[in-house]
């Protein structure tokens, strides 16, 4: 059976629940704070809530995403190939979807109500791989890959009749030359993103013709202004409630890992190679590509001090929340899709899923927390638009860059149930630490117990080589905790919170106070600034096992926490130690030829293709024999080369994905006998040779890339017969 991504959260957060309530034991007796306001102050013995009445707790089954959201999905005609680059919503309630075939087609009825059924009418055809629609005064706006145009029907009969080129630029041909929009200002001009290109030869990505990498501003008349600089991959734009305009990046070279970035006119993103056209007219940028630090740091170390550069809002840690960061749609709902207003749900094309992420500003900055959202999408989320009926559409494709959701393409509706689901509704930043909001009430005891939560920071590399493992985890100890009267809020005082770092904010221990359990139990904050204000005190208490501090790294200082506040306190001692990644045995990866051998039997050289391909998907060897496998990443993504026993391919991926934090540190190599051979995690156009003996044991023996997303569908055979 296949376990899919939130089971696995699920089961990984109960295990350290479990863990957790064990070690409760060894708690040192807690000193008792008077509660001035009469919050509650919980004993560390408190024990989980029990299951319904009438249920044990194994017996009661546990909610699921699909009983608060469910998908529906639309027919689509045999002879219609929906490969979505584009949808916008139709003053009468139907769609209008481009496809990268480059047809636009306008979807009537599209909320399969009863027995009526969705009908598709073409409305332009013809077009370069249309990734971006919007729709103002009549008309169609289509950002093709080098034109954004205007879709005229003047005779009203659903077709267009006139294809207008509002603005072009240029191409080289190279086949990474995306291009995204438009969105409209409010001064009706409009924003398009355009990608920068890719080198298999330098390994990174390049601009090659003006503005590659850019947002441009451009006028309903044609007029043309660069807006901002510094994007690789801005697949996924568009506004908050507040009309600030934001784009979703992709990890590449100069990202660690998705992020989403308020961009406004004169923003440097952080992708060097953009910076190329700086010295044409019209640029609000003076800096060059050689001006921008190389130096590993944390993104926003290196904003400090080179301040042209901007620090992401919120950062999506990758091969968690995704791998493909895609379109975003802010709730403008009113409440109608449930308790998310003014959120943003963000699209991911390799692990189809949606995420969920909610803004504050502080200090005149924007940051904040992403959530899980819902996953099993049948294709890779590209783009998402609101329904008349507050439902949300999800249009997918995932030809070339291939998802965990396994058709070509697709069209879904997510609905709301009108069940209010059991989730943490956001996080707000405070002066000494961080407040949870809930959408029920909590059990207040549970809530009050440092045992119910752990936060741990975190962050990624800044440079030029593509991607990053996660750098300087470190424990944030929980020194305290308030419960509101209400119950839909829980203030933690939390120790060694670094600014521009990344917070893993899990909740393995809470409940409702009707027993439920969260529907998902982590947040991933990303902390820019502490706000001002009022701190709570702690009092001090005996030392005692510290369940939050744990893989310490910090160099902060912690905030002083003083002032006023009832708290329960934790336990302080001293963190625990950083286990070292065991990573594999020589047995499993030998990079040199053994001095045994000769030479290799068989020399196979592994390649990859577009679409999360190796090439070839199979090869044959002896038993017995002495192999080499040369892996040649020539994609422009990171991938590694797996050996895996018979039949584990599936769970050989799902446990590198149950690594999380240290997953790219581990070159996703989990510790498990069905890893038989393997390679490092290999960057864009690099290469490592292995050496093995192949299994004395006739059969088909799996290879796979290992990365999160890619196992599901990056897989090959090595066939080793007698």
């Amino acid at each position: 059976m296949t376990i899919n991504h939130q089971t696995l959260q699920r089961l990984a957060r109960t295990a350290l629940l479990a863990s957790g309530l064990a070690c409760l034991a060894h708690l040192s007796t807690q000193a008792q704070i008077q509660s001035k306001n009469g919050l509650p102050v919980s004993s560390s013995s408190k024990q989980p809530a029990p299951a319904p009445k009438g249920l044990t707790k194994v017996e009661a089954d546990p909610e699921k995403e699909d009983d608060f959201y469910k998908l529906i999905s639309l027919p689509v005609p045999e002879d219609i190939i929906l490969e979505v680059g584009g949808m916008v919503t139709l003053p009468d309630g139907n769609l209008a979807v481009c496809t990268r075939r480059g047809e636009v087609w306008i979807v009537s009825n599209p909320y399969v109500s009863g027995s009526i059924r969705p009908t598709y009418k073409r409305f332009a055809y013809g077009l370069h791989e249309p990734l971006g629609l919007a729709y103002k005064d009549g008309d169609i706006y289509v950002t093709q890959r080098s034109e954004l145009t205007r879709l005229h029907d003047a005779d009203g009969d659903g077709k267009a009749d006139s294809y207008d080129k509002i603005y072009s630029w240029p191409l080289s041909g190279n086949y990474h030359e995306y291009s995204y929009g438009p969105t409209f200002l409010p001064n009706g001009n409009m924003l398009v993103t355009l990608n920068v290109g890719w080198s298999n030869s330098l390994g990174h990505g390049v601009s090659l013709v003006p503005w590659r990498g850019w947002t441009l501003e451009i006028t309903p008349d044609g007029k043309m202004t660069p807006f901002a600089a510094g994007m690789r991959s801005p697949a996924g734009y568009g506004m908050n409630t507040a009309g600030d305009y934001f784009y979703t990046e992709n990890q590449g070279d100069w990202v660690g890992s998705g992020r989403i970035s308020q961009v406004e006119k004169g923003d440097f993103l952080g992708n060097a190679e953009s910076l190329r056209w700086t010295d044409m007219p019209g640029s609000p940028l003076k800096i060059k590509p050689q001006d921008v630090p190389n130096t590993g740091e944390p993104l926003y170390d290196v904003s400090r001090k080179f301040t042209a550069l901007k620090a992401p809002a919120v950062w999506l840690p990758h091969g968690i929340l995704g791998i493909s960061t895609s379109g975003l749609l802010t709730d403008n709902t009113k409440g109608k899709f449930g308790p998310f207003e003014n959120q943003l749900f963000i699209g991911d094309q390799g692990q189809s899923i949606l995420s969920r992420v909610d803004f504050e500003k502080v200090k005149g900055i924007y940051q904040g927390v992403v959530f899980p959202f819902r996953e099993g999408f049948s294709s890779g989320v590209l783009r998402l638009v609101w329904g008349h009926d507050a439902s949300m559409f999800v249009g997918m494709t995932s030809r070339g860059w291939s998802s965990t959701g396994k058709e070509l393409f697709s069209l879904q509706r997510v609905v709301w149930t009108g069940k209010m689901p059991f989730e943490m509704k956001t996080i707000h930043a405070m002066p000494d630490g961080f407040e949870i909001e809930f959408t029920e009430p909590v059990d207040a005891e549970l809530a009050a117990d440092p045992a119910s939560y752990k936060v741990t920071g975190f962050n990624y590399k800044y440079h030029a080589t593509y991607g990053s493992p996660v750098i300087n985890r470190g424990g944030c100890p929980i020194r305290g905790i308030v419960v509101s009267k209400d119950g839909l809020k829980a203030r933690l005082v939390v120790d060694s919170l670094r600014l521009g770092y990344i917070h893993e904010i899990t909740t393995p221990g809470i409940r409702s106070k009707e027993g439920r359990a969260l529907l998902h139990t982590v947040g991933y904050y990303t902390l820019n600034n502490i706000p001002d204000g009022e701190k709570l005190t702690v009092a001090t208490t005996a030392h005692a096992h510290d369940h939050s501090a744990m893989m310490t790294a910090s160099t902060a200082t912690a905030p002083p926490v003083s002032t006023k506040g009832t708290i329960r306190k934790a336990a302080s001692a001293k963190p625990a130690t950083a286990s070292k990644a065991t990573g594999s045995t020589m047995a499993k990866r030998v990079t040199e030829m053994p001095s045994s051998w000769t030479e290799p039997d068989y020399t196979i050289n592994m390649g990859t293709k577009p679409g999360l391909k190796f090439a070839p998907e199979q090869f044959q060897v002896k038993a017995g024999s002495k192999v080499r496998v040369v892996f040649n990443n020539e994609d422009d993504m990171l991938h590694n080369f797996v050996v895996v026993a018979p039949g584990s391919a599936l769970q050989v991926g799902e446990l590198a994905m149950k690594l999380g934090l240290e997953g790219q540190e581990k070159n996703y190599i989990p510790q498990t006998d069905k890893v038989l051979h393997h390679t490092n995690l290999l960057q864009p156009n690099t290469n490592e040779s292995i050496y093995f003996i192949a299994p004395e044991k006739p059969g088909d023996y799996m290879y796979e890339c290992s990365v999160p997303g890619h196992f599901y569908v990056m897989q090959g055979t090595m066939k080793v017969v007698k």
